[in-house]
């Protein structure tokens, strides 16, 4: 197992801009001379509760006890590690489902095949001087509205809220925060007016006063309440092209993942805290324990899709997003995810 901090992007961002993106090395694994399969896996945000399980994985020996050699990629937004994965950079993302849909309306195929949570992780935030101001999404006309990037699943979701505002894309400012320190950073200096965010920079801007939660989708209740229903979100997903030739490879991934998050369920914040590196804590433990337990509840324990989810989010993206809006009558769900593999591995783990 090894990890590397970050991939080099700029040929995958090039064949984006130029539109002629294809799955080239993406649909060819690597398997060393002992014939131990070698996966790159980009992860959106390492550090991310909501891709916990990416991370957890290695810790407690899940890719290894199946013979995997995984390397692990970190990338701060979902649409750069997407973007790897066109380019062939990478096998696989640990990154939200909804891209799966949004490529297939580009006529691109990628399939989740686990699925980690059903509701995004995600929260709207407000700087503590502007609650007054920003009472609802229909007070985001106008604003600077951070997201992680453009194209990224937290721009698709503060579309979809700003609409349940009245207030269309055209109407705001989309602007690129990024996350962690950096976001802190443009909500501190007024730079956003309001944002998208996970843990644990959740925690830190409640634990410091700094901000307040106006769309809490952290919970199934928050989200069906922003959303109209479950948002099925953080996910491992591939190319349909390497998923179809090599099922056992990807039965193995699932292994590792499912039981991951079994662990996951059967060990308290503390415990999933202390086996992560000590860097994901930035240097306060109580704090990465707190936003643990404020988020591990949306973890699922076997893996599977949630099928309305999945329709939920169509529904969400035929009506925000600009890509899936005229193609939504042509989207094929049963291609965008599979649960055929998280029920072979609940078999194969008893």
């Amino acid at each position: 197992m090894r990890l590397k901090k970050t991939l080099g992007v700029g040929v995958a961002l090039l064949l984006t801009l130029s539109g002629t993106v294809a799955c080239r090395d993406s649909r060819s694994l690597d398997f060393g001379a002992s014939g131990t399969p070698n996966i790159k896996i980009m992860i959106g945000g390492l550090s991310k509760v909501i891709y916990l399980p990416g991370q957890l994985a290695q810790q407690i020996g899940a890719y290894k006890k199946q013979g995997l050699d995984v390397e692990l990629f970190d990338q701060p937004s979902g649409a750069t590690a997407e973007t790897s994965l066109l380019a062939g950079e990478v096998q696989a993302v640990v990154g939200f489902y909804d891209h799966t849909i949004d490529l297939q309306a580009k006529e691109q195929c990628l399939t989740s095949v686990v699925q980690f949570a059903n509701v995004p992780g995600e929260a709207e935030m407000v700087p503590t001087n502007k609650v007054d101001q920003i009472r609802s999404s229909a007070d985001f006309k106008g604003k600077n509205l951070g997201v992680t990037s453009l194209g990224s699943s937290t721009d698709f979701l503060t579309k979809a809220l700003a609409l349940k505002g009245g207030v269309s894309s055209e109407q705001y400012s989309p602007v690129k925060a990024g996350a962690g320190q950096a976001f802190i950073s443009e909500l501190e200096q007024g730079q956003i007016d309001a944002g998208m965010t996970t843990d644990p920079t959740v925690a830190q801007l409640t634990t410091t006063g700094k901000a307040k939660v106006l769309y809490d989708m952290r919970t199934e209740a928050g989200t069906r309440a922003a959303l109209g229903g479950l948002y099925p979100a953080s996910s491992l997903y591939m190319s349909c092209q390497i998923v179809q030739k090599y099922p056992e490879v990807v039965q193995k991934l699932a292994n590792a993942f499912v039981e991951t998050l079994r662990w996951m369920h059967s060990h308290t914040p503390e415990q999933i805290a202390a086996m992560m590196p000590k860097s994901f804590a930035g240097g306060d433990t109580a704090l990465y324990v707190k936003s643990l337990k404020d988020s591990l509840g949306m973890f699922n324990a076997d893996g599977r899709m949630d099928a309305a989810g999945a329709q939920n989010v169509l529904k969400v993206l035929g009506e925000s997003s600009s890509n899936v809006k005229p193609r939504k009558d042509k989207i094929d769900l049963s291609k965008t995810y599979t649960t055929q593999f998280v029920d072979a591995a609940k078999a194969q783990l008893g």
